[in-house]
């Protein structure tokens, strides 16, 4: 393995000496990969990137707002640096004969989007992300980060568990020294900020997703350079075979190595969507069949319902009637009572009645004596006159009448 490290450091070694007339790079430059697309203005500390620009290992890499770019590594991992990031490659190690190596690189703000290659495919756990919360250990996936102050949001895309191409299901584990979260569904996301553990895995949201997504949208616009011809293109590939030649790779080699990868990319494209769209379906089905169920429980519950409701109607006519017998009853029982109050007010009119006028009598009885005497004694003298009076004169005519009857009698 020494001895393969070795070799692959002098043919590098070799490949900057016969460049330094060109590029005037010091002995110590290591090539990592290369500028494959960029959008807006992408620096290092020395110099502003274009499209086939050289990236070596510990060179910063600072994307400004609204910029982007892509590099495309020795072992075939794709690393997208998105906007208003600072990216450092801090180890890069790799043997194309055994595909073994190492990579480190380090986020300390922005974005970096990462596609697993050949390195991490033979070992899942020889490439790590570091981010000023801690550590992200790619196993052979394609993941994002933003790093913001004091945050970092990690996303698994994928592949899953189940993808129909068989590749290696994708994870990332999330961790410092507080703890760590595995995520190994696709589209799940953990946060991790400073002084505490990572937070427990959680399926994205849209408004998260939109998030991540605006990191890499200048690059969705810029394929290799906004300006670039077909020309510049194909110098770009010469320059990218050149590499890999300067590698110990052949043509054949070469060649087979960018269809596999543009398969490979492919691939994983398709699969994505084929798992996005199984998700969608099995969704789909689990909602319809969540709403079956609904309906059957609604009907069962209605059903339950209407005879609950009837049961209640019997119980409540039932109850009814025999409040009505209850109330019936107690009418009667009214009238009776009715009957007897009535009986017993006429009782007590009657006896009313026959005091009332027993007492007035007595009452009338006991004044009229009393004034008829006062009057007997203040006037008794003017009615004897009067009585006298009366009396001789009825005395008159009676005799009057006498004589009348005597003489009728004597002329008969």
């Amino acid at each position: 393995m020494k001895k393969i490290l070795t070799a692959v450091v002098s043919l590098l070694f070799l490949f900057s000496v016969n460049s330094i007339a060109e590029e005037k790079l010091t002995i110590e430059k290591q090539l990592v990969g290369i500028v494959g697309a960029i959008s807006g203005t992408v620096k290092t500390e020395t110099r502003e990137l274009k499209a086939g620009d050289k990236i070596y290992l510990n060179e910063t890499i600072y994307a400004g707002a609204g910029s982007g770019t892509q590099i495309l590594l020795l072992d075939q991992s794709t690393f997208t640096v998105g906007e208003d990031s600072e990216v450092v490659m801090d180890t890069f190690i790799f043997d194309p004969a055994t595909n073994d190596g190492k990579i480190v690189a380090s986020v300390k703000q922005g974005s970096l989007k990462v596609i697993s290659g050949l390195i991490s495919k033979k070992n899942p756990d020889s490439l790590t992300v570091e981010v000023p919360e801690g550590t992200l250990g790619s196993r052979g996936t394609e993941f994002q980060t933003i790093v913001s102050k004091g945050r970092t949001d990690t996303l698994l895309i994928g592949p899953g568990k189940n993808n129909s191409l068989g590749m290696r299901p994708g994870a990332v584990l999330v961790g410092n020294n507080l703890g760590q979260t595995l995520l190994d569904n696709p589209y799940s996301m953990t946060s991790m900020s400073k002084g505490k553990a990572p937070g427990q895995a959680k399926k994205i949201t849209k408004n998260q997703l939109k998030k991540f997504n605006k990191k890499m949208k200048a690059l969705r616009v810029a394929k290799l350079s906004p300006d670039s011809t077909k020309a510049e293109r194909k110098q770009l590939r010469k320059s990218l075979k050149k590499e890999l030649k300067a590698l110990g790779f052949e043509k054949e080699e070469i060649k087979t190595m960018i269809k596999q990868n543009i398969k490979k990319d492919k691939e994983k494209k398709v699969a994505i969507k084929k798992e996005r769209a199984e998700k969608k379906k099995a969704k789909k089905k689990k909602a319809k069949a969540e709403k079956k169920k609904g309906k059957k429980k609604k009907a069962t519950k209605k059903k339950g319902k209407k005879k609950k409701a009837k049961a209640e109607k019997k119980k409540g006519k039932k109850k009814k009637a025999t409040k009505k017998k209850a109330t019936k009853k107690k009418a009667t029982k009214k009238k009776a009572t009715k009957k007897k109050a009535t009986k017993k007010k006429a009782t007590k009119k009657k006896k009313a009645v026959k005091k009332k006028p027993a007492k007035k009598k007595k009452k009338a009885v006991k004044k009229k004596p009393k004034k008829k005497k006062k009057v007997v004694k203040k006037k008794p003298k003017k009615k004897k006159k009067v009585v006298k009076k009366k009396r001789v004169v009825k005395k008159k005519k009676a005799a009057k009448k006498r004589k009348a009857k005597k003489k009728r009698r004597r002329k008969k």
